[in-house]
């Protein structure tokens, strides 16, 4: 497992040009956010990421029970339960791990504890495509043996083997 961070540190915004800013993450430095804290009852803490600068910004509010204000008007029945949460996460497609592995081991390493640390945005779930996607440098699949019902020519791809497995 990758330690964690403790506290955290600020986005090094990085500009790369028509608005579009990151925040720096490299072998020897990436932003942290502080671990997460249940809110109280009738609280809530929301993080806000914008096109001017914010990144994960963190504020907090309590949740009102009148409708004197004016805006947007967000209701929740906490007596109703739809679904449950597993968690959070993103996808590992081909194109994200080739970047991933090209990274130092410390910038690797900064990366996934930017994603998956107490000290980063916590995720706990990663989808991985089945063979090849729209974000594979080539077709592939995993038995193209036509009436292969069986599964006798099944194999995983190199691209798999080497990055998502």
């Amino acid at each position: 497992t990758l330690p964690c961070l403790p506290g955290a540190r600020p986005c090094i915004p990085k500009d790369f040009g028509h608005g579009s800013l990151v925040c720096v993450c490299n072998a020897t430095y990436c932003d942290t956010l502080d671990p997460l804290v249940v809110p109280a009852p009738g609280s809530y803490v929301k993080y806000e990421s914008s096109k001017a600068g914010k990144r994960l910004e963190r504020s907090e509010g309590k949740f009102q029970s009148s409708l004197s204000t004016r805006g947007l008007l967000l209701t929740l029945n906490i007596s109703t339960l739809y679904q449950r949460v597993k968690g959070f996460g993103g996808s590992l497609s081909d194109a994200a791990a080739m970047n991933i592995l090209k990274l130092s081991q410390p910038a690797q390493d900064n990366l996934l504890r930017s994603y998956f640390s107490e000290s980063g945005i916590e995720y706990n779930l990663i989808r991985v495509p089945m063979a090849c996607s729209d974000f594979s440098v080539r077709p592939y699949s995993y038995d193209d043996v036509p009436k292969d019902y069986e599964l006798k020519h099944f194999r995983l791809a190199d691209e798999d083997v080497k990055m998502k497995v």
